[in-house]
């Protein structure tokens, strides 16, 4: 008997899946798997070689990748499973989800969950979602309305609204991260949203606004926020509901959702293999992943009618978005750049700060990083 210990986020769009799966493996299985938790916070910046050293499975957000490939703490999953399958996982994957975890040409995690930046509207204190930035923008005069902005999400905020304009955040070939009218632009509207949002939601990640959306009455939208489909189960006596965020040229967003990676220290075994394997499966995917509050990557889950009625049209609403979504570069040092990013962003948007020097001390932070990184390309966003 082999006994495996995998990391994933305490949520329970993180958390219950992997350990009701876990249980049943560990218990009708030869091998056992036991799932710790970490809060949101590390999940998104935790120093990746440092949880490959304490874990056999890693769930991750891809802008890692770069890290961990420079500390080679992550096995390659074309090491591990036949190419047929794993081309099979990805061209099954919504949105550039499984792309997301492609670096140097080959795979580095499972796409298990899939989720973008979307907009969240109770839509008993906002009957029309806004669909123009200026839309949001007279609505948000009402103060029912707050911006994402805690940890590294006024950063992605910033990067979305930019994709809108027409941009591409950090393209390898420009010495600016924005061009300066669109980065003023982005920070601009951040920062009219933010200035009649309600007390305290620019410290609240995106989980602490949807637990403030649903409990309370005092915030009614969020224009860019991750999808969690907990929220949008019908029943709930304040639902949330997701659907597409405002657009200019287009429409901005930046993919997120989680992919299970097998760290370096790990032996893994057949039945864990093949446990990964159910994980990704059309029975996981629509069946047991939704039934346990987990949200999938299978596009074909996300066509369901059942499971996207169960989910109250959380998936139809917010699949076009998904499908366009922008990828993150992934060189090595990004994870750091990103919180020192946010904080510039936070700072232009809330401290004071002129848009024009946010900009410099953007620019700047990002030529930084790249010179200590070996150059590796964003993987770009999806037409």
């Amino acid at each position: 008997m082999t006994a495996f210990t995998g990391l994933t986020w305490d949520h329970p769009r993180g958390r219950d899946a992997l350990e009701a799966a876990a249980a049943t493996f560990s218990r009708t299985g030869p091998d056992r798997l036991h799932w710790d938790v970490q809060p949101l916070e590390g999940f998104e910046s935790s120093p990746i070689e440092q949880l490959a050293a304490s874990y056999d499975l890693l769930v991750l957000d891809h802008p890692h990748l770069g890290d961990a490939l420079a500390a080679d703490c992550l096995v390659p999953l074309d090491e591990l499973f036949p190419a047929d399958e794993l081309a099979a996982w990805a061209d099954g994957a919504v949105g550039p989800s499984a792309q997301s975890y492609l670096l140097d040409g080959r795979p580095w995690a499972l796409p298990l969950d899939a989720a973008t930046q979307v907009a969240a509207r109770r839509a008993d204190l906002v009957p029309d979602s806004p669909v123009h930035w200026e839309d949001a923008l007279r609505l948000a005069r009402g103060g029912l309305v707050a911006p994402s902005l805690a940890g590294p999400h006024a950063f992605l905020s910033l990067c979305s609204i930019a994709v809108s304009l027409g941009a591409e955040p950090g393209a390898t070939d420009a010495d600016a991260f924005l061009p300066p009218d669109v980065g003023a632009e982005a920070l601009g509207i951040l920062a009219a949203l933010a200035a009649a949002a309600p007390a305290g939601t620019a410290e609240q990640n995106p989980i602490g606004l949807l637990e403030r959306m649903t409990s309370a009455d005092d915030l009614g939208y969020v224009p860019l926020i991750y999808g969690y489909v907990p929220y949008s189960v019908p029943g709930r006596s304040r639902r949330v509901a997701f659907g597409a965020p405002p657009a200019a040229q287009r429409v901005g967003s930046t993919i997120g959702g989680t992919g299970i990676a097998v760290s370096r220290r790990a032996e893994p075994t057949p039945a864990l293999l093949d446990h990964l394997r159910w994980l990704l499966s059309p029975e996981a995917q629509a069946g047991f992943l939704p039934a346990h509050r987990g949200q999938p990557s299978a596009r074909s889950a996300w066509l369901d009618p059942v499971v996207d009625a169960e989910a109250g049209g959380f998936y139809s609403d917010t699949l076009a978005t998904i499908e366009r979504s922008w990828v993150r570069p992934r060189f090595a040092g990004y994870i750091p750049f990103q919180s020192a990013a946010s904080a510039i962003v936070r700072d232009g948007v809330l401290g004071g700060s002129s848009a024009a020097e946010a900009l410099r001390r953007l620019d700047s932070a990002h030529r930084s990083a790249r010179a200590g990184s070996a150059p590796v390309p964003s993987a770009g966003r999806t037409a």
